[in-house]
């Protein structure tokens, strides 16, 4: 995949139900390949559930309940897609608050499809320039950010893409800028 060694960095996957499964299983597994230590961070305790394309996905293990996460022990953020995932993301107080300190401490994030309606509610949208899935075109136009149509854009420590079919550019430039944040928290 790429040249990029992220050995020793914590990376946090913020997903509850309805999460698209390939837009974390993908990236994840890129970045565990690069040396990444990642772990998924969710509302929901014990497990969550994937949802593949147009149905309900497989389980998966939930590393850390979202009561218990401390961005501070985290280098960066992964936020996929979906539709019901971010949704219900963005309605949660702690969820937006988790994701609002990773771009607090200028950590990185990465963020595909509907993974920026999270975004917007961290205010971090205003004044960058990104990309999701096209319907949230208004959505981030209306919070500010210079909304485009493009495979894979990365804005200030902020990388997103737009669906599936990108994910292999997405994990590309995930990765270079993971690679780049400098000191791992642990």
């Amino acid at each position: 995949m790429a040249s990029h060694s992220l050995d020793g960095l914590t990376v946090a996957i913020l997903v509850t139900d309805g999460f698209e499964q390939v837009e974390m299983t993908e990236p994840r597994n890129a970045l565990d390949e690069a040396g990444a230590y990642t772990r998924i961070v969710s509302p929901q305790e014990g497990e969550v559930r994937g949802w593949n394309f147009t149905d309900w996905g497989d389980s998966f293990h939930v590393d850390v309940a979202l009561r218990r996460a401390r961005p501070e022990e985290f280098d960066a953020l992964l936020l996929p897609g979906g539709v019901i995932n971010p949704d219900q993301l963005r309605a949660l107080p702690e969820a937006v608050a988790f994701a609002s300190a990773f771009f607090d401490a200028g950590k990185p994030v990465a963020s595909i499809c509907h993974g920026p309606w999270t975004i917007i509610e961290t205010g971090a949208a205003r004044g960058r320039r990104l990309t999701s899935w096209p319907s949230l075109r208004s959505d981030l136009q209306n919070a500010g950010a210079d909304w485009v149509d493009e495979e894979v854009v990365v804005d200030r420590g902020l990388v997103t893409s737009r669906k599936p079919d990108d994910i292999p550019a997405f994990n590309r430039e995930m990765i270079a800028l993971f690679a780049d944040t400098g000191s791992p928290s642990r």
